[in-house]
């Protein structure tokens, strides 16, 4: 019997750590995401087949067809990170009558293409990919310092050892 009521009494600690742990923010680290000014769709024409790569900048529209995308943010991770691209897209079907129909207004990701789709009986639209990175997040996957005033890199520092990552599996 005491062997039980002890064994109840460390799992209950274990699970008081961990629930300590998570709420603290010692949990596993989460990916800096990366904000980037371009998104880069797939489209595919139904009626010839053709498949075509549209490189959107955010808050601009490009036309595909009848339909009107435009990409309002753009997200995705290092590459040092697994990857996880995502961008908040509108698209709009210019209707026969030149009126605008808003179709689909939500997150498209990249990694799940069928997740949100855009449903058009003779246009498909997918995300495929965030391009030209901005921000101080961007640089920090080179290893490369920039260039000073003179248009010369600085001499490169002596390699120092980092102890491998943890790989965290969720």
């Amino acid at each position: 019997m005491n062997f039980w009521r002890h064994y109840l009494s460390a799992t209950f600690a274990l699970f008081l750590a961990g629930l300590v742990a998570g709420l603290c923010g010692g949990g596993a680290a989460r990916a800096e995401r990366m904000e980037n000014g371009t998104a880069v769709f797939a489209a595919l024409d139904k009626v010839t087949a053709r498949i075509s790569k549209l490189n959107v900048p955010l808050n601009e529209t490009v036309e595909f067809g009848a339909l009107k995308v435009t990409p309002r943010v753009c997200y995705s991770r290092p590459p040092t990170e697994a990857p996880k691209t995502t961008s908040f897209v509108e698209v709009d079907e210019i209707q026969l009558d030149g009126n605008e129909k808003r179709i689909f207004s939500g997150w498209m990701f990249a990694e799940s293409p069928g997740l949100n789709a855009v449903e058009h009986p003779v246009f498909d639209v997918w995300l495929t990919d965030c391009i030209e990175p901005k921000g101080p997040v961007a640089q920090t996957g080179s290893n490369m310092p920039p260039p000073d005033a003179s248009g010369e890199a600085p001499p490169v520092q002596p390699f120092e050892f980092a102890p491998p990552r943890r790989r965290v599996r969720r």
